[in-house]
Parts: C-alpha cells; structure tokens; sequence
C-alpha cells in the first residue's frame, strides 16, 4: 500500500465520487439545520430535506458527496483511552436520493478500497445484515471471496431512525490489520472486539418504510448513505496503530510535546493527556469558528466541557498558563485550506479560548477549594463518589486528581459510587444520542408537514409587494386541519402566496389583515412551522375564512416600514462595530421589531463609552450618506469568494440573497429592508451589556423612536435644568459643582460627629480601672455605636491612657450585640488576650467571631446577654 496523507485521501474520495456523477458539497456546519439536534455528527444530517424528497439535486448529478466535519461527546470519556474515539473527527461520505444504489455502491466501494487506495483484497473483509442474502451475492459478484463475507444480526447491520420511518441494511468494509493485533481466538472475525479487523466504511442501504406493526414496506425511491471516517482510513493508510499517530493528528500531539517538555510513548499517563489535549482542541478551535461560544448549556456547555478539560490535561502536565492557542495555530496551518471558516475566525477564537482559559484558572482554584472543604468536614477517611463526581463534571477535575490529591491526607475515593454516577451521565447522553439520531430522520412531524407535502411551499411576494390576492389552502385549529374560521374564532391560515414576512431570522413577523367579499381576519402573527412553508395567526372578525377562498392579503405597511429601518440598522451596526473593534466581531443573534432592535455580537469585553460612541458616529455618518441598498441573489459559493458576511449558525441553499448597503456592508439576509440608507433617519445606541462569556448585545432605536427617545431624554434634562435654576446645558456644571459643596459639607459633618465622639470616649476615661496584670483597663457598656467607631473609640481611648493599656466594648445595635476587645503590646505581654476573650464570652450573646490577641469581636443574637459578658469579662481580668 502507497503511503497517503489525510488531505490526499480527502481529496480522491471526493474526486472519485464526483467522477462517477455526484455533486461536491461542502461540509455543513456544526450547528445543524434541525432544533431537535445538538452538534452535526453524521454526513446526512445536511440531506435529510433530499432523502424526504423536499428537495431535489439538478441533472446532471446523481447525488452527492461530502467530507463533514463531525463532533461527538456521548464517549468522551473514552477518547484518549484508545486510539480509534474522537470528539471531532471527519466524515467521508456519498448519497443517493433514489438514483442509484445497491449494485453501484458495491462496485464503487471496492474500486474505491482497492485502485484507488490500493488495499490488497485478501485484507478487505465484509459484513452484511443477515438476510440481505441480495448484497451478499453483488459482493460475490464483483469477486470478493465468500469466506471474506459474514452476515451480522440487526443490531450490527441494519440501521434504523427510530421504530418507525426509513431504515434499511448496511453493509460494512473491515481492514484485516493482521494476528498481531487480534484476541488470538480461533473464532476471531469482523464484529469481534479486538483491533484486528478495523471497520471503516458503512454503507447504508435505506430502502424501507419500517410501520408501527414491525413491518418493512419498501420505501418508493430507495437512498444510499455511507460513511468512512477519514482518520481511520488515515490510520490505515500510514501503516499506524493509532489516529493520534495519523500526520494531523501526531502533529497536533508533538504542540503537546513541545509545551511540556514530554515525549510521546514514554508514558502511558502522559500520552492520554497529549491525545486529550490534541483532539479536544481541534474540536474547540471548529467550534467556536462555526459560531459556538462557550456557555452552561446546550452546544456552549459541550465546548467548554471539552476545553476545560483540555486544559485540565495540560495541568497534569505542568502546564499553568494558558496554552490553547498554540493548538489552535497549527490547527489553522494543517486544516485551513480545507475549512477556511476557521482562518477567517481564527483572532476569535485564539480571544475566546483565552478568556475562557483565564476563567478557568479560577475554576480550577475553586475546585480545589470545594475539595479541600469536603476533605475537611469528613469522617472518616473516604471521599464520596458523588462529591468526586461534582469535582469531575463541575469544576473539570479528573477523577485521577482528585484521588491523588485525596490521597495526599490519606484519605481514598469511592469510586464505585463514582462510577454509578459517570454511568447515570453516560445514560443520559447515549439517550440524548439516540433522540438525535432518531430526530435526524423523522420526517416533520404535525399536520404542517401534511400541508406542505400536498400544497408544497408557500410563494412570497412580500420583497416586492404589500398586497396582493391569495387562495386558502389550509386552515388549523389546534393542531388539526378544519374547512374554516367562522366569526370570532382564532387559527391559522396557510395561502398559496403571501406578502406578510415570516418571522425569522431575528426579525418579527408581519400582522395585517385578510379580506373577501363576505369576510375580513386580522392577521396577529406571522411564522414559518416548516421550511417553507409560511401560516399567518388569525382572528376572523366578521364572515368566514374558509379553504379555498381567495382574499385579498394586506400588510400593516406602517409597522412594516419601521421593522425594515431596524433591519438595515442591524447591518450597518455590524459594519461599524467591526470598524472600532476588530475582525473579530461576528453577528451572534439579533431581534428587529418595529419600536426597536436588538444586535448581539462576539466581543471579549465590555465596549468602552468612547468605542460605543465612534459605533453610533459612524452608523449615523452611513445612514446620512444615502447609500443605496440592493439585493442579489447568487450562488453560495460566488457570494464566499466574494467575501459576503454568512452569519453563525444560519444555512445556506445553493442560490442565496445578498444584501448590499452601499458596498461598505454586505451579508447573506432573507429579511426585508429599505432601499437607500436615509430611510432608516437616524440610529441612536440606548444601551450596551453583556450577555453570556465573550458576548454583548447593543440594544438601538431609529426613525421616530430614536427622535422620541431624544425628545423623553431632553425633557428630563430641561426638567432637572429648571430644578438647578440653569440652563440644560449647563445642568451638568451646576450638579458638579453641587455634589463637590455636598461631599465638603458631609467631610465637615463628619469631622464634628468624630469630635464630638471624641469627647464622649473622653469621658470613658473616668471608668479606667487597674486590670490584674496592671494595665489599665476600661470595660464599657455602650448604645449604638458600629464596629468602625468602636476602633476609632479604641485610637481616642489608647492615646489618652496614662500608660499602654486595653478595652472591652459591649454594644447594643438595636438589639444586635457586638462585643469588642482591644489592647497594646505591652497589655498583651501583662496577661491580656482579646482573642481569647471573646471566645470565653461571645456565647453569651449566642455569636462567635475571633482575631488575634490585640484585636478580635464577636456578633450575636442575643443583646440581653450582655451584661453577663461584662460581667464574665470583669470576673477574668479584674
């Protein structure tokens, strides 16, 4: 077998499957396109609409093929443990929506496997479902001998979305890696859980309907979908043990060895870290350039799990500083021509994994601080398995940390407990796993997805037109189809065509009316249930609206105006702020209403009131420009080449729209805008926070709310104008000048309170008595007097002793009692021991407190005690 690099594979897979008529796409992004899925972790979540036969490819292509990147957690636990688990790894795969399959899959696999790559085929063995006898024989055919074919049972072979819905048998390809890597069992053969037979293609044959009575009926328009994971056939290709051994992957362990000092394969506790430490951080470094940022939940909360657990790696390996982006640079050079979202976003990365690093420092000494608390509140000499598990999925710390560290005072982990624990969290995610697998093929669900597969998808008309005529073709009431709305009842109105937006993409959707002859409906809201398909909330008000009516479909053009001014607003914002803060800043969600907008960004602090106000300057010099706003649609990809912004998260078509605003701004938008700049009349920034690690959000006003937001805001500085007696402009001068005499006046309040708090310690002085250790000593029972003036009572009362002596206070706050003791060095070495003291009579007042043998106090509960603290204090020291 000839040497091959991953990115030569990479690139003669997707050429072969090109060559033989499928179109190349490129790899979706790891936020999928379907809410019921977390992360994109298989090559077909990007088709589900062709394998539904919503979508349709183009003659002359015959499918299509991808190499997607891909990340799992449901293992993460593994990963590092063996040399095959990965938390981000690529998928090579081709699909058939009905166009070919079987028989071309078979014979394209092999040819691949062995011209191609050049794989010998007496080391390619063959799995099939066992009663796919049809595959079997096709694999024969084309020459594969029979021993080298075994038949599988369902769990192994025949792949399944959920207990209903397109399934069908598979059929996988094995590497025979040689004895030397087997269990050494006569019987040892592909599916066994040795290395030696490597799995590394699986073709899908999706070919049935599976029905709730446990039937197959034979799906009209058979699919195939294969996937090979690009590290394994790296791994094989390069004659390695190990996908941490393949050339991406090694050159991101030896990032790890050059900051540790550590050489890989000296030791096996140091190896599992630099493999940790690679993947995860390629995993994080895809992530966050696909618009995940780190968070408590959801995607955030998988990436920061993975980085801190990176980071909690380097530790083990010396590593105290942040150390991230050096994987995140060579990640950039290895995989850059390839993915080039992660050069584009690389100075945002290379910011957040910092921050987040930072942050995590103080985790990390948090962490160690809930273990030091729990070691110390322990009976006995076990740590529970539940304590140890928080310390694991909380604060990052592997649990062979956390037995070191315990066993340091002695002291061991029940890590049966621990381990019920870990496996109730594998549950959960091998759950969460399955939903999404099963998500990722279950047609839409609900009887919108009825309406769009028997009327198709909704036309809108509303770039061009507020009005216009439009036929009913479907009306719901709580969920289910009905014939019409009668007077005074609510649903939703699906129409053949629509003016009215629906909301999405951050932007409101559209309200109005609907009208006919014998009937009029006030549209409330407006969505889209299913791509594509638009439905307007309604209220009829008089009449019916009923399927099959045409009405007559009008926006309120009026709210519709004001949102398309926020709109536009949002775009040259993201312009401006990119201006003032950097590349960096990336649109992370907005909401466009009509009274205002809201733009949240990525930026890893808070934007100072001279970068907030430059933003506004130049959004506002843009606005008075009057540039003319256009849109184009376009291929995606010409729209990327030409450098058009996509924002974080959203999918593409093939034909995108592009908005332009002036040349200065261009962004891949589907919402509806003005047409020149000047429409918008001014922006006006009413506020800026933060929303989560590395991201803020700049809440805005235009048009007539941003006047009136200057007229509420000029009324109240004429308002406090004419309480100071000055002019508006001078308001802020005279409230200077104000608080300036206010701050004199409370200095020259407070000098004369002191003064006279002089006078009144000075009269203590007649209560000073010979203490047993003969120092003087004043024991005084006060009202109402804080623990800063008792201190400045002590200062007064020590300067005025005859000779270094000490104090006992007992205060009654109204009802919260406070005793203080206080005394010199020389009263110390005499015998006296505020410490000591107030541990002897702060049960008293049923408190405690503490400090040291010169100064120390205790609060309480209980005032009525006092006097028997004074007394007890009477009865030790006099």
């Amino acid at each position: 077998m000839e040497y091959m690099t991953t990115a030569e594979i990479r690139e003669k897979y997707l050429r072969f499957f090109e060559e033989k008529g499928c179109k190349r796409m490129p790899s979706s992004s790891l936020i999928p396109d379907d809410p019921s899925l977390l992360l994109t972790s298989a090559g077909m979540v990007q088709f589900k609409p062709y394998f539904l036969q919503q979508k349709h490819l183009e003659a002359p292509y015959i499918g299509t093929t991808t190499v997607q990147k891909c990340v799992r957690t449901n293992d993460i636990d593994i990963i590092g443990t063996t040399g095959r688990h990965l938390s981000f790894f690529e998928m090579l795969g081709n699909f058939s929506f009905g166009e070919y399959f079987k028989s071309e899959m078979c014979a394209w696999a092999l040819e691949f496997s062995t011209q191609v790559l050049g794989l010998p085929l007496e080391r390619l063995y063959f799995t099939v479902f066992e009663d796919d006898d049809e595959t079997i024989e096709i694999w024969k055919n084309l020459g594969v001998p029979e021993s080298h074919i075994s038949k599988l049972g369902e769990d192994d072979n025949f792949w399944r979305a959920g207990p209903t819905g397109p399934c069908g048998p598979c059929s996988e390809i094995y590497f025979d890696q040689g004895p030397e890597f087997g269990c050494g069992s006569p019987d040892c053969a592909p599916g066994c859980d040795c290395d030696r037979f490597l799995e590394y293609w699986n073709c899908v044959f999706t070919q049935y309907d599976g029905q709730e009575d446990g039937t197959l009926k034979p799906l009209p328009k058979k699919n195939i979908d294969t996937g090979m994971g690009l590290e394994r056939m790296a791994a094989i290709m390069q004659g390695v043990q190990s996908n941490y051994e393949t050339d991406v992957l090694r050159s991101l362990v030896a990032v790890g060895e050059k900051l540790t000092g550590c050489v890989y394969g000296d030791d096996p506790a140091a190896d599992l870290s630099l493999r940790i430490m690679a993947d995860h951080s390629r995993a994080v470094t895809f992530m966050l350039a696909d618009g995940i940022l780190p968070s408590n939940e959801g995607r955030g909360y998988v990436l920061r799990r993975l980085l801190r657990r990176a980071v909690m790696k380097g530790h083990l390996l010396g590593l105290d500083k942040p150390f991230l982006n050096d994987y995140v640079d060579q990640i950039v050079k290895l995989m850059g021509d390839v993915y080039p979202e992660i050069v584009e976003n690389r100075e945002l990365a290379r910011r957040v994994i910092l921050s987040e690093e930072e942050r995590f420092g103080a985790t990390l000494r948090q962490g160690r601080a809930f273990l030091d608390e729990a070691l110390s509140r322990l009976e006995g000499t076990e740590l529970s398995g539940v304590e140890a598990f928080t310390l694991h999925d909380t604060f990052g710390f592997p649990v062979e940390v956390t037995r070191e560290l315990a066993a340091e005072r002695g002291v061991s982990v029940n890590m049966a407990e621990f381990d019920q624990q870990m496996e109730a969290q594998r549950a959960r995610a091998r759950a969460a796993n399955t939903k999404d697998a099963e998500a990722a093929w279950s047609t839409y669900g609900g009887v919108m997805s009825e309406i769009l597969e028997a009327s198709g998808p909704t036309i809108f008309d509303g770039y061009d037109l507020s009005e216009e005529d439009a036929r009913v073709v479907a009306v719901v009431v709580d969920g289910a189809s009905v014939d019409a709305l009668e007077a005074g009842q609510s649903g939703r109105v699906v129409l053949d065509r629509t003016p009215f937006y629906a909301e999405k993409g951050g932007q409101v959707g559209d309200t109005g009316v609907l009208e006919k002859a014998d009937g009029a409906a006030t549209v409330t809201d407006t969505k889209e249930p299913e791509k594509g398909l638009i439905a307007h909330a309604v209220t009829v008000e008089n009449g019916r609206i009923a399927v099959g009516d045409t009405v007559h479909a009008a926006i309120d053009v009026a709210r519709r105006e004001r949102i398309r001014r926020n709109h536009t607003a949002t775009h040259i914002l993201h312009w401006a702020l990119r201006q003032v803060l950097g590349d960096h800043v990336k649109q992370a969600g907005s909401f466009v209403a009509p009274n205002r907008l809201r733009f949240d960004f990525t930026h890893y602090e808070a934007v100072t009131p001279g970068q907030l106000a430059e933003v506004e300057r130049l959004a506002n010099q843009k606005v008075m420009e009057n540039h003319p706003v256009t849109a184009t649609e376009k291929p995606l990809a010409q729209a990327r080449e030409e450098g058009v912004i996509a924002l974080f998260g959203e999918k593409y078509g093939d034909v995108v729209r592009v908005l332009d605003t002036g040349g200065f701004s261009r962004e891949l938008c589907g919402g509806t805008h003005v047409s020149a700049t000047s429409e918008i009349g001014l922006v006006k920034i009413v506020g800026e926070s933060s929303v989560g690690a590395n991201l803020r959000r700049i809440e805005a006003v235009t048009s007539f709310d941003a006047l009136e937001y200057l007229n509420r805001v000029e009324a109240q500085l004429k308002d406090v104008a004419s309480q100071l007696r000055v002019q508006p402009f001078d308001a802020a001068e005279r409230t200077a000048a104000n608080l300036k005499q206010l701050k004199e006046l409370q200095a020259a309040n407070k000098r004369i309170r002191e003064g006279a708090a002089a006078d009144d310690t000075a009269r203590l002085l007649d209560q000073v008595v010979q203490a047993k250790g003969g120092y003087p000593l004043l024991i005084a029972r006060l009202e109402n007097v804080e623990g800063g003036k008792l201190r400045n009572m002590w200062d007064v009362v020590r300067s005025r002793l005859s000779a270094p002596g000490a104090v006992v206070f007992a205060v009654n706050n109204d009802g919260k009692p406070l005793i203080m003791a206080a005394g010199t060095d020389e009263a110390v070495v005499a015998g006296f021991d505020a410490s000591a003291i107030i541990k002897a009579v702060s049960p008293f007042i049923q408190g405690g407190g503490g400090g040291k043998p010169v100064m120390a106090q205790a609060g309480g509960k209980n005032a009525a005690g006092l006097d028997e603290a004074v007394e007890a204090v009477r009865q030790m020291l006099l």
